[in-house]
């Protein structure tokens, strides 16, 4: 089993399960790179490590991890590469005019300054407006990387000004077979894996999460609870809301630690500038896509288990009947993305399920 993460003591280290995008960017860099990039991918992909490790390259000029400015620009540390994060709902137009003037800054160290915009499908309407000129013609010391989980409608003429780099989902192997080299367990490595979706900031979460296994078996074992009636049905959906709350349990701890460092640098420092709101924004962001990953990854637990049903024709059930509540998990799972109430949610889904 291959993990394509680089060569020992490059950039290219952390970023897994991406091989055609790190030869795209080897080339573009050794060819001469153009103006602006656009990462598309989903969460857990590793584009984040792929725009630092780029950033480095063209910083650097080589794939040392340990020379200096690659080992900067690889922690996010360097003068001469900026990362913003949206510190709102969405990257606002106050953000996209500071943008805006960051880009139009010499650099401070060298002949290049690379801006690396995470979580860019997010930026409102008014800024991608504001932001169009300057993407299109930056200044000639600037490059931009541009981070999106997809391209909407509003971002359309931006992604056209730059270079596109597709990343995929992280399959599951390359995932367990990461853990695996990060020292965890290979029983842990591949349950975490296999919930994970492709997510390997979440497979690292759950590799450490002892009640990862029963929120499984609980998902896969809820639909053989039911019988038709409401209260069934209603008990089922609270179970696995608590389920699902538990699951956040390590999220929160991780982010007591990360506050827990601010105020010892507040404490050193001062309150001015800390970054405590963009903090607060941040952990929540997080909470709130940890509690839908592992929804995600419980419906379709609970899918599986209809399919199987389906495949062994299970007591000789109307396969119409069964192929219906997979159906109705699927779009429940679609429903995520409109960020719904999840008791309710559940609570319909499971009322309007089969029973096995």
């Amino acid at each position: 089993m291959t993990v394509d993460t680089g060569q020992p003591g490059t950039i290219w280290n952390d970023v897994v399960g991406q091989a055609r995008a790190i030869e795209q960017l080897r080339s573009a860099a050794d060819h001469g790179p153009v103006h602006a990039y656009l990462f598309v991918g989903p969460a857990g992909s590793t584009m984040l490590q792929a725009a630092r490790a780029f950033a480095a390259r063209l910083i650097s000029g080589g794939e040392d991890a340990d020379q200096r400015d690659a080992r900067l620009a690889l922690r996010g540390e360097h003068p001469d590469v900026r990362e913003v994060r949206r510190s709102g709902a969405s990257i606002s137009a106050d953000q996209a005019r500071e943008i805006v003037r960051v880009s139009s800054l010499a650099p401070s160290e060298g002949s290049r300054k690379v801006l690396i915009l995470d979580e860019f499908h997010l930026l409102a309407p008014a800024g991608a407006a504001l932001m169009l000129k300057t993407i299109e013609e930056p200044p000639e010391s600037t490059i931009f990387i541009i981070l999106c989980e997809f391209v909407p409608h509003d971002l359309i003429t931006i992604s056209s000004r730059c270079a596109r780099i597709d990343f995929r989902t992280i399959s599951t192997d390359v995932v367990a077979a990461r853990l695996l080299v990060e020292g965890v367990g290979p029983v842990e490595a591949q349950a975490a894996a296999k919930a994970s979706l492709g997510d390997l900031d979440r497979a690292r979460l759950l590799a450490t999460d002892p009640t990862l296994a029963a929120r499984r078996k609980l998902f896969q074992s809820a639909v053989r609870e039911l019988d038709g009636s409401g209260t069934v049905a209603m008990r089922v959906a609270a179970a696995l809301i608590a389920a699902v709350d538990e699951s956040a349990e390590a999220v929160k701890a991780r982010h007591e630690l990360e506050v827990e460092e601010l105020d010892a640098r507040i404490k050193e420092s001062g309150e001015r500038g800390s970054g405590r709101k963009q903090l607060d924004d941040r952990h929540k962001r997080e909470l709130r896509r940890a509690r839908t990953d592992e929804l995600r990854a419980g419906l379709a637990t609970m899918a599986g288990t209809y399919r199987d049903a389906l495949i062994s024709n299970e007591r000789s059930r109307d396969v119409d009947e069964l192929a219906a509540g997979v159906h109705a998990i699927h779009a429940a799972l679609e429903a995520l993305d409109r960020n719904p109430n999840e008791r309710l949610l559940l609570e319909n889904l499971i009322w309007s399920l089969p029973a096995l």
